[in-house]
């Protein structure tokens, strides 16, 4: 068995945020892999997490971000299931990353289930219109579609995007990994974002 030391413990505590014993566990059972044991917490706080995800959370809070001199500007709610997490330091730091996220990359609705279906029909039919203008045979022309919808959803739906710390990883797994250190539900309930002149 691996000998464990502090400063490897300590490191596994920064990289994922878990406790100290869940860190010290996790390093022994992969032989002191840094790399493995943060693997390991990972997808623990992820099982945490979806048993957590059908408990209410309604507490939380809104954050504002102003970026780039006043160029773009975001309000996101977060919400918890109690206002003593609301009020965490945890809670309120990840609420201000999400805000930093969505002003970088730019997403237009949380989920795939936020997305209209007239503005999925009015993509789909722009994807159509390329695939024709670039030949594609039209028996394969609803697969190239269907394609290039799932990656567009991806794009847009800030769930999936990658994290904009940490592009191994997406903002649905950050959430979980949140979920499972501070031990509530968490939920990003709504955002919008504003960049100067976008609608002129």
């Amino acid at each position: 068995m691996a000998n464990i030391s502090a400063s490897q413990v300590k490191e596994l505590r920064e990289r994922t945020g878990a406790g100290l014993m869940d860190c010290k566990r996790a390093l022994v059972e992969t032989d002191g892999n840094l790399d493995s044991a943060t693997e390991v917490l990972q997808k623990k706080a992820a099982a945490k997490a979806v048993k957590r995800m059908d408990r209410a959370a309604s507490e939380g809070t809104v954050t504002s971000y102003i970026h780039g001199q006043g160029r773009i500007g975001v309000l996101l709610e977060l919400n918890s299931e109690t206002d003593f997490v609301a009020r965490n330091d945890a809670f309120q730091t990840l609420s201000r990353e999400i805000c930093l996220h969505i002003a970088a990359a730019g997403a237009k609705y949380v989920s795939r289930d936020d997305v209209p279906e007239d503005a999925r029909e009015k993509q789909a039919e722009i994807f159509r219109g390329q695939a024709l203008e670039e030949g594609k045979p039209e028996a394969f022309v609803d697969k190239i579609i269907q394609g290039r919808m799932d990656k567009w959803l991806g794009e847009i739906c800030l769930n999936e995007q990658p994290w904009f710390r940490d592009s191994d990883q997406t903002v649905a797994d950050v959430m979980k990994q949140n979920m499972a250190t501070i031990g509530e539900n968490l939920k990003i309930r709504r955002f919008v974002r504003w960049e100067l002149g976008e609608s002129i």
